[in-house]
């Protein structure tokens, strides 16, 4: 597992915190890419991540970021797409560009990184590209309309992928995560580990499992949530 090259693109404090961590543990080098580095550098300095600015929007920093990555890390064995962005109101009300903003960060990015990541891992022969999404990505809430059509795109995004890349030894998966999570959800004034928020390391865990899952029983969609949730 030493070889392994995991790249977060869209890091934060959150989930991605979680994911690096454990690939950390588990021996893989770890590359976190954000808009803004600086708040990751306690965590960089934690897993030993090389860290990457980079806009997931703009291709040429995507390409830049996966050709820094190869030149220092080597080519990826798993990236996992993490970014995005929300607006909310009522639809007479939403800014178009605003709303532009959020599709072009939640879904848009995520083909922007899907094509390079896609590059890099048939170039290596193998890997694993996976998409994060939400409860959105399934079911769209009212005054949530720009989440829900980029989620929705992303998960479409996912599920095109995954049949296209399959039969080349890329897995590809998509993640719904079907509630709020701990780290960036929950109210500080409540209890710690509180179960109707997801726990972070579970989730990443379950990251893990699809990147080491066997080609003969590949999961392309998985969905987290609480025990407490409801479908």
């Amino acid at each position: 597992m030493s070889k392994d090259v995991a790249v977060i693109v869209g890091a934060g404090r959150g989930l991605s915190a979680s994911l690096a961590r454990l690939f950390a543990t588990e021996g893989m080098q770890v590359v976190l890419a954000a808009r803004n580095t600086e708040k990751l550098a306690p965590l960089a300095q934690e897993t030993g991540a090389l860290l990457v600015q980079c806009d997931a929007t703009r291709e040429d920093e995507v390409s830049a970021l996966f050709a820094e990555v190869k030149r220092e890390r080597g080519l990826p064995s798993l990236v996992v797409f993490n970014a995005g962005a929300r607006t909310r109101g009522p639809i007479e009300t939403l800014d178009a560009q605003e709303v532009l903003g959020c599709l072009l960060s939640t879904c848009f990015g995520g083909f922007i990184v899907g094509q390079a990541a896609s590059r890099a891992l048939l170039e290596a022969g193998a890997g694993t590209l996976i998409f994060t999404g939400a409860t959105a990505s399934v079911k769209g809430f009212p005054h949530s309309a720009p989440f829900a059509m980029g989620k929705f795109g992303l998960r479409g995004l996912a599920q095109s992928l995954a049949r296209e890349l399959a039969p080349r030894n890329i897995h590809v998966a998509h993640v719904v995560i079907d509630g709020g999570i701990a780290t960036t959800h929950a109210p500080a004034d409540e209890p710690a580990g509180l179960d109707r928020w997801l726990d972070p390391e579970a989730i990443a865990r379950e990251y893990l499992h699809l990147h080491r899952q066997h080609r003969s029983a590949w999961t392309w969609e998985v969905e987290v949530r609480s025990w407490t949730e409801k479908f």
